[in-house]
């Protein structure tokens, strides 16, 4: 009577839980479902579905911004990677492994002083602006809300970069995106 009355609340449980899983896969998927989605389209995901924004895959002007920011991310994050394989291999000497983590050190450094010097810019009131540095130069991209850059934008945004680099103005290329 006892192993009859633990089999049968096996086999409940498992029911139960079969039930519950195509119950659960249910709402997932008309969740999920986008019957009109086309390739190279997204949707928001925070908004409701009424009320989320088709985004094409098309580049707009102000994705200029995040398009170089995110390139840039990867080109650093892929030589970071690189560079820490060739630091950690057993097989390299150690003035190789040293100049690696020197690389690695610099890169580091040039992401922090890119962030702000972009924060310190944006903050004098440019729409937005994205930095690359580089050993002996820097340049620095600038979107304006007004009719482009003047004289003493060009002075504002080179003096903010000399500050934060030390690089003469010779070195500094500013760039307008409209």
């Amino acid at each position: 009577m006892k192993k009859l009355w633990k089999r049968n609340a096996v086999v409940a449980a498992v029911l139960v839980l079969v039930c519950a899983a195509i119950y659960l896969n249910g709402r997932y998927a008309a969740k999920v479902e986008e019957p009109n989605k086309v390739l190279g389209q997204s949707t928001q995901v925070d908004a409701p579905m009424e009320e989320a924004e088709e985004v094409s895959a098309e580049a707009k002007p102000s994705d200029y911004f995040a398009t170089a920011r995110l390139t840039r991310k990867q080109a650093r994050d892929s030589a970071i990677s690189l560079l820490r394989e060739a630091s950690e291999d057993p097989d390299v000497d150690s003035e190789t492994a040293s100049e690696a983590a020197k690389s690695i050190q610099t890169l580091a450094s040039y992401t922090l002083s890119e962030a702000q010097i972009e924060n310190m810019i944006t903050a004098k009131g440019y729409a937005d602006c994205v930095v690359f540095l580089a050993d002996d130069s820097v340049s620095v991209v600038v979107s304006t809300e007004t009719d482009g850059l003047q004289t003493e934008d060009v002075a504002r945004i080179t003096d903010i970069v000399k500050q934060e680099t030390g690089l003469p103005a010779e070195k500094i290329k500013i760039l307008e995106v409209n």
